[in-house]
């Protein structure tokens, strides 16, 4: 169990480095494009949006196969045939379907791949809820100062 846990948690700590780098390459990408003068703010928010959640899902993919690269190096399915990238994926996001079970020896694999997975897409939720509010004041369709100021009206 000892193993499996330290498996678990350094594969998760190098999903999290990923997910620390993407972040900033995502915020990057939203400040300069969310700083530009625009004619139409609707439009130009979604552009933002849709590049940093689609930013946001190639980091999800690549942490998924570093999951499955971490499965086939343990030898976590019996199966020689198995889909270890469809293995993770099933794990990372939580569906669980179990037509493809870990070998007893690393049963708690599957767990600790949800528990990263949970972890980085509410992650990726607070990245984007923040890309969205920056924008948002910067085209002008909400004002934090004015969030504030009724805020601290007594």
């Amino acid at each position: 169990m000892l193993l499996q846990l330290t498996v678990g948690a350094l594969i998760s700590a190098i999903n999290i480095g990923i997910h620390a780098l993407v972040t900033l390459v995502a915020v990057a990408i939203a400040r300069s494009a969310g700083l530009r003068k625009v004619g139409r703010p609707r439009l130009h928010l979604m552009g933002v949006m849709v590049a940093t959640a689609a930013v946001l899902n190639v980091a999800h993919a690549l942490e998924v196969l570093v999951w499955a690269w971490t499965y086939a190096v343990v030898q976590a399915v019996a199966a020689a045939d198995s889909d270890l990238v469809y293995f993770a994926f099933v794990n990372y996001t939580t569906l669980g379907y179990g037509d493809i079970t870990p070998v007893r020896e690393w049963r708690l694999i599957g767990p600790l791949t949800a528990m990263n997975g949970v972890l980085l897409f509410g992650w990726s939720a607070a990245i984007l809820f923040e890309v969205l509010r920056k924008t948002l004041d910067h085209v002008g369709l909400i004002k934090d100062d004015v969030i504030r100021r009724k805020e601290q009206v007594p």
